[in-house]
């Protein structure tokens, strides 16, 4: 009787460590997916910015977000296929919504709408998303990309609340 029990025990224990570890897994998954379809929709947003905004600078901020949100998409794009998983191509459903909306409505106050949707909310929740990938991935890879790529987040961040349109703190 105390071997069965042992047996189910050990049993149990590798089952439970099994599923942490696939639980683990999804995670670093998810934020992979999360990052990706959070840099989609920054590319998409600022392609509309170079066509529609009017401000220079928020045209010049468009630009140096596809370029670096490029760069950093076809890091995760290496990252994540060194990893098997398979990544969205283009931004979330709830991102394509809101590249909607700044494009909707009155052309004046495009350049506010996307500073304030795209400059400055979308990098505060994309900063999130990657500081708890920094504190909280389970692959140590992924942990130290997520770090990595975290300055240049902060400094979109700051570049978007400089804009003449932007949204202050």
């Amino acid at each position: 009787m105390r071997t069965a029990q042992k047996f189910m025990s050990v049993t149990l224990l590798l089952a439970s460590a099994a599923f942490a570890s696939q639980a683990y897994a999804r995670s670093d998954k998810s934020f992979m997916k999360e990052a990706a379809h959070a840099g989609a929709a920054e590319i998409e947003a600022s392609k509309l910015a170079q066509t529609k905004a009017k401000k220079a600078d928020v045209k010049s901020f468009a630009d140096s977000m596809i370029a670096d949100h490029t760069k950093v998409a076809d890091e995760l794009k290496a990252l994540a296929a060194s990893k098997n998983v398979t990544l969205p191509d283009g931004p979330s459903v709830k991102q394509k919504a809101e590249i909607k909306l700044i494009d909707a409505g009155d052309n004046d106050k495009f350049d506010e709408r996307y500073a304030k949707t795209f400059g400055v909310k979308a990098h505060q929740d994309t900063i999130k998303l990657f500081q708890d990938a920094a504190q909280n991935a389970k692959d140590p890879e992924i942990k130290a990309w997520a770090e990595r790529t975290l300055p240049g987040l902060r400094h979109h961040l700051e570049m978007a609340q400089a804009l003449s349109v932007a949204p202050k703190k």
